[in-house]
Protein backbone atom coordinates (compact mmCIF):
# COMPACT_ATOMS: atom_id res chain seq x y z
CA UNK A 1 0.00 0.00 0.00
CA UNK A 2 1.40 3.37 -1.08
CA UNK A 3 0.96 6.03 1.45
CA UNK A 4 2.43 9.69 1.92
CA UNK A 5 2.64 11.56 5.49
CA UNK A 6 1.39 15.21 5.80
CA UNK A 7 0.44 17.32 8.27
CA UNK A 8 -1.63 20.66 8.54
CA UNK A 9 -0.58 22.81 11.68
CA UNK A 10 0.41 19.44 13.07
CA UNK A 11 -2.70 17.52 12.76
CA UNK A 12 -1.22 14.91 10.98
CA UNK A 13 -2.57 12.03 8.08
CA UNK A 14 -1.55 9.41 6.15
CA UNK A 15 -2.54 10.03 2.59
CA UNK A 16 -3.72 7.13 0.59
CA UNK A 17 -3.36 7.17 -3.60
CA UNK A 18 -6.34 5.29 -4.54
CA UNK A 19 -7.79 6.64 -7.99
CA UNK A 20 -9.63 3.86 -9.13
CA UNK A 21 -10.99 3.08 -5.61
CA UNK A 22 -9.84 -0.11 -5.39
CA UNK A 23 -8.32 -0.66 -1.91
CA UNK A 24 -10.32 -2.61 0.82
CA UNK A 25 -9.97 0.17 3.33
CA UNK A 26 -11.63 -1.90 6.52
CA UNK A 27 -11.76 0.07 9.56
CA UNK A 28 -8.95 -2.32 11.45
CA UNK A 29 -6.50 -0.94 8.40
CA UNK A 30 -7.16 2.48 9.42
CA UNK A 31 -6.44 1.80 13.13
CA UNK A 32 -3.82 0.12 11.92
CA UNK A 33 -2.30 2.71 10.33
CA UNK A 34 -2.31 5.64 12.60
CA UNK A 35 -1.09 3.39 15.32
CA UNK A 36 1.45 5.91 16.74
CA UNK A 37 3.60 2.96 18.40
CA UNK A 38 2.88 -0.37 15.81
CA UNK A 39 2.04 1.87 12.65
CA UNK A 40 3.11 4.92 10.58
CA UNK A 41 1.12 7.31 12.87
CA UNK A 42 -1.37 9.95 12.24
CA UNK A 43 -4.58 11.76 13.63
CA UNK A 44 -7.03 9.61 10.29
CA UNK A 45 -6.52 8.88 6.58
CA UNK A 46 -7.09 10.48 3.67
CA UNK A 47 -7.85 8.34 0.87
CA UNK A 48 -7.46 10.01 -2.49
CA UNK A 49 -9.90 8.90 -4.71
CA UNK A 50 -11.80 9.89 -8.48
CA UNK A 51 -15.61 10.87 -7.46
CA UNK A 52 -15.94 8.59 -10.48
CA UNK A 53 -14.67 5.47 -8.51
CA UNK A 54 -16.10 6.08 -5.19
CA UNK A 55 -19.32 3.92 -3.70
CA UNK A 56 -21.47 7.00 -4.22
CA UNK A 57 -24.09 5.51 -1.43
CA UNK A 58 -21.74 4.34 0.75
CA UNK A 59 -19.34 7.62 0.69
CA UNK A 60 -22.72 9.46 1.41
CA UNK A 61 -22.03 11.48 -2.15
CA UNK A 62 -24.75 13.45 -3.35
CA UNK A 63 -24.08 12.24 -6.92
CA UNK A 64 -26.12 15.88 -8.26
CA UNK A 65 -23.95 18.00 -6.09
CA UNK A 66 -20.52 16.25 -6.33
CA UNK A 67 -20.71 14.87 -10.08
CA UNK A 68 -18.36 18.22 -10.69
CA UNK A 69 -15.59 17.64 -8.37
CA UNK A 70 -12.76 15.03 -9.83
CA UNK A 71 -11.52 14.38 -6.47
CA UNK A 72 -13.51 12.64 -3.48
CA UNK A 73 -12.27 13.02 0.09
CA UNK A 74 -13.01 10.26 2.10
CA UNK A 75 -11.89 10.96 5.45
CA UNK A 76 -11.12 8.10 8.20
CA UNK A 77 -10.72 9.27 11.96
CA UNK A 78 -7.91 6.76 13.30
CA UNK A 79 -9.88 4.80 15.06
CA UNK A 80 -11.65 3.69 11.64
CA UNK A 81 -14.42 5.71 12.12
CA UNK A 82 -15.86 7.58 9.42
CA UNK A 83 -16.25 11.58 9.43
CA UNK A 84 -17.92 13.87 6.94
CA UNK A 85 -15.30 16.76 6.54
CA UNK A 86 -12.01 17.90 8.30
CA UNK A 87 -10.58 21.19 7.49
CA UNK A 88 -6.72 20.77 8.00
CA UNK A 89 -6.75 17.52 6.13
CA UNK A 90 -8.65 19.08 3.43
CA UNK A 91 -5.62 21.12 2.87
CA UNK A 92 -3.53 18.41 2.87
CA UNK A 93 -5.40 16.49 0.12
CA UNK A 94 -4.93 19.52 -1.90
CA UNK A 95 -1.92 20.04 -1.74
CA UNK A 96 -0.96 16.18 -2.41
CA UNK A 97 -3.15 15.99 -5.35
CA UNK A 98 -1.10 19.10 -6.79
CA UNK A 99 2.32 17.95 -5.57
CA UNK A 100 1.10 14.67 -7.26
CA UNK A 101 0.51 16.21 -10.92
CA UNK A 102 -3.25 15.45 -10.45
CA UNK A 103 -4.40 18.71 -10.34
CA UNK A 104 -3.25 21.97 -11.50
CA UNK A 105 -2.61 25.23 -9.04
CA UNK A 106 -5.52 27.22 -8.68
CA UNK A 107 -9.28 26.85 -7.67
CA UNK A 108 -10.99 23.77 -7.85
CA UNK A 109 -13.69 21.95 -5.82
CA UNK A 110 -13.75 18.53 -4.07
CA UNK A 111 -16.05 16.43 -2.93
CA UNK A 112 -16.70 15.55 0.72
CA UNK A 113 -19.57 14.04 2.76
CA UNK A 114 -20.33 17.46 4.34
CA UNK A 115 -20.92 18.38 0.08
CA UNK A 116 -18.11 20.49 -2.23
CA UNK A 117 -15.34 22.30 -0.49
CA UNK A 118 -13.52 24.75 -3.25
CA UNK A 119 -9.98 24.99 -2.59
CA UNK A 120 -7.50 27.31 -3.60
CA UNK A 121 -3.94 26.96 -3.44
CA UNK A 122 -0.57 27.72 -5.50
CA UNK A 123 2.61 25.43 -6.24
CA UNK A 124 3.83 25.84 -2.62
CA UNK A 125 2.46 27.59 0.19
CA UNK A 126 -0.80 27.79 2.38
CA UNK A 127 -4.12 26.47 1.48
CA UNK A 128 -7.14 28.24 1.88
CA UNK A 129 -10.26 26.20 1.90
CA UNK A 130 -14.31 27.34 1.45
CA UNK A 131 -15.71 25.58 4.29
CA UNK A 132 -19.47 26.57 4.16
CA UNK A 133 -21.62 28.00 6.97
CA UNK A 134 -20.80 27.35 10.16
CA UNK A 135 -24.28 27.28 12.51
CA UNK A 136 -24.46 27.82 16.12
CA UNK A 137 -27.02 25.94 16.50
CA UNK A 138 -27.40 26.58 20.76
CA UNK A 139 -26.41 25.88 24.07
CA UNK A 140 -24.50 22.68 25.30
CA UNK A 141 -22.13 21.36 27.82
CA UNK A 142 -19.35 19.29 28.16
CA UNK A 143 -17.43 17.73 31.78
CA UNK A 144 -13.93 17.07 32.28
CA UNK A 145 -13.27 15.53 35.34
CA UNK A 146 -16.13 17.46 37.96
CA UNK A 147 -15.92 20.63 35.76
CA UNK A 148 -18.75 21.66 33.55
CA UNK A 149 -18.13 23.67 30.68
CA UNK A 150 -20.80 25.75 29.12
CA UNK A 151 -20.21 25.55 25.56
CA UNK A 152 -22.36 26.24 21.70
CA UNK A 153 -23.41 23.25 19.40
CA UNK A 154 -21.74 23.78 16.12
CA UNK A 155 -22.31 22.52 12.65
CA UNK A 156 -19.35 22.70 9.80
CA UNK A 157 -20.66 19.80 8.27
CA UNK A 158 -19.45 18.05 11.53
CA UNK A 159 -20.50 18.39 14.62
CA UNK A 160 -19.04 20.16 17.38
CA UNK A 161 -19.11 21.84 20.78
CA UNK A 162 -17.57 24.74 21.45
CA UNK A 163 -17.31 25.98 24.82
CA UNK A 164 -15.21 29.46 26.41
CA UNK A 165 -12.79 29.34 29.25
CA UNK A 166 -11.33 32.22 31.07
CA UNK A 167 -8.21 30.58 32.32
CA UNK A 168 -5.41 29.12 30.58
CA UNK A 169 -6.07 26.42 28.39
CA UNK A 170 -2.88 24.46 29.39
CA UNK A 171 -4.37 23.53 32.58
CA UNK A 172 -7.34 21.28 31.13
CA UNK A 173 -6.99 17.68 31.43
CA UNK A 174 -7.56 16.38 27.71
CA UNK A 175 -5.73 12.78 27.93
CA UNK A 176 -9.43 11.80 28.51
CA UNK A 177 -12.79 12.37 26.34
CA UNK A 178 -14.80 15.21 27.73
CA UNK A 179 -18.31 13.84 28.67
CA UNK A 180 -20.94 15.40 26.65
CA UNK A 181 -24.55 14.51 26.35
CA UNK A 182 -25.63 11.28 23.51
CA UNK A 183 -28.52 12.14 23.17
CA UNK A 184 -27.62 15.36 21.49
CA UNK A 185 -25.11 14.11 19.75
CA UNK A 186 -25.68 10.72 18.52
CA UNK A 187 -22.67 10.59 16.23
CA UNK A 188 -20.57 11.88 18.91
CA UNK A 189 -19.06 15.18 18.80
CA UNK A 190 -15.40 17.28 18.33
CA UNK A 191 -15.02 19.13 21.69
CA UNK A 192 -13.16 22.55 21.41
CA UNK A 193 -11.97 24.60 24.39
CA UNK A 194 -11.52 28.42 23.51
CA UNK A 195 -10.21 31.97 25.13
CA UNK A 196 -9.87 35.68 23.50
CA UNK A 197 -6.07 36.56 23.77
CA UNK A 198 -6.59 39.70 21.10
CA UNK A 199 -8.20 41.47 18.86
CA UNK A 200 -10.09 38.76 16.80
CA UNK A 201 -7.46 36.94 18.04
CA UNK A 202 -8.27 33.25 20.04
CA UNK A 203 -6.27 30.05 21.21
CA UNK A 204 -8.07 26.77 20.91
CA UNK A 205 -7.13 22.72 22.14
CA UNK A 206 -9.92 20.17 20.94
CA UNK A 207 -10.56 16.76 21.69
CA UNK A 208 -11.65 14.78 18.83
CA UNK A 209 -14.05 12.18 18.58
CA UNK A 210 -12.30 8.92 17.07
CA UNK A 211 -8.95 10.47 17.73
CA UNK A 212 -8.04 12.11 21.09
CA UNK A 213 -6.95 15.47 21.33
CA UNK A 214 -5.24 16.60 18.22
CA UNK A 215 -2.70 19.51 17.63
CA UNK A 216 -5.16 21.23 15.59
CA UNK A 217 -8.81 20.69 13.91
CA UNK A 218 -9.65 22.78 11.44
CA UNK A 219 -13.13 22.64 11.61
CA UNK A 220 -13.17 23.56 15.23
CA UNK A 221 -11.09 26.30 14.74
CA UNK A 222 -14.00 27.73 12.29
CA UNK A 223 -16.63 26.44 14.84
CA UNK A 224 -14.93 28.49 17.77
CA UNK A 225 -14.64 32.11 15.54
CA UNK A 226 -18.02 31.67 14.94
CA UNK A 227 -18.98 31.64 18.36
CA UNK A 228 -16.57 34.35 19.26
CA UNK A 229 -17.96 36.30 15.92
CA UNK A 230 -21.68 36.02 17.47
CA UNK A 231 -23.78 39.54 17.78
CA UNK A 232 -21.09 41.14 15.48
CA UNK A 233 -22.20 43.16 12.37
CA UNK A 234 -19.11 42.66 10.85
CA UNK A 235 -17.89 38.82 12.00
CA UNK A 236 -14.12 39.36 9.60
CA UNK A 237 -11.10 37.65 10.17
CA UNK A 238 -9.90 36.20 13.28
CA UNK A 239 -6.59 34.40 14.16
CA UNK A 240 -6.63 31.05 16.26
CA UNK A 241 -3.79 29.98 17.85
CA UNK A 242 -3.73 25.80 18.32
CA UNK A 243 -0.94 23.75 19.86
CA UNK A 244 0.69 22.95 16.39
CA UNK A 245 0.52 26.02 14.70
CA UNK A 246 -1.60 29.24 13.66
CA UNK A 247 -4.39 29.25 10.93
CA UNK A 248 -6.32 32.28 9.72
CA UNK A 249 -10.88 31.94 9.72
CA UNK A 250 -12.68 34.50 7.57
CA UNK A 251 -16.15 34.66 8.20
CA UNK A 252 -19.04 35.71 6.16
CA UNK A 253 -22.80 35.62 5.64
CA UNK A 254 -23.70 32.55 5.20
CA UNK A 255 -19.90 31.22 4.55
CA UNK A 256 -16.70 30.09 6.01
CA UNK A 257 -12.79 30.35 4.28
CA UNK A 258 -9.89 28.37 6.42
CA UNK A 259 -5.92 29.14 5.31
CA UNK A 260 -2.94 27.63 6.65
CA UNK A 261 -0.40 25.32 6.17
CA UNK A 262 0.05 22.48 4.19
CA UNK A 263 3.08 20.18 4.22
CA UNK A 264 4.04 16.79 2.83
CA UNK A 265 6.65 15.06 4.87
CA UNK A 266 7.42 11.54 3.80
CA UNK A 267 6.25 8.80 1.23
CA UNK A 268 7.05 5.62 0.99
CA UNK A 269 4.73 1.99 0.92
CA UNK A 270 3.75 -0.52 3.68
CA UNK A 271 5.54 -4.14 3.91
CA UNK A 272 3.59 -6.77 2.29
CA UNK A 273 1.24 -8.81 4.34
CA UNK A 274 1.77 -6.27 7.31
CA UNK A 275 -2.13 -4.57 7.14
Amino acid sequence: MRFVKGHGTENDFVILPDPDGALDLTPEAVARLCDRRAGIGADGVLRVVRTKAADIEGAGIDPDIDAGAEWFMDYRNADGGIAEMCGNGMRVFARYLVDAGLAAPGEWDVATRAGLRRVTLGASGDVSVEMGPADVLGPGEATLADAVFQGERVSVGNPHLACRVDGPLAALDLSRAPGFDPAVFPEGVNVEFFRTVGERHLEMRVYERGSGETRSCGTGTVAVAAVAARGMDEPGEWTVDVPGGRVTVALGRGTSRLTGPAVLVAEGETRPGWI
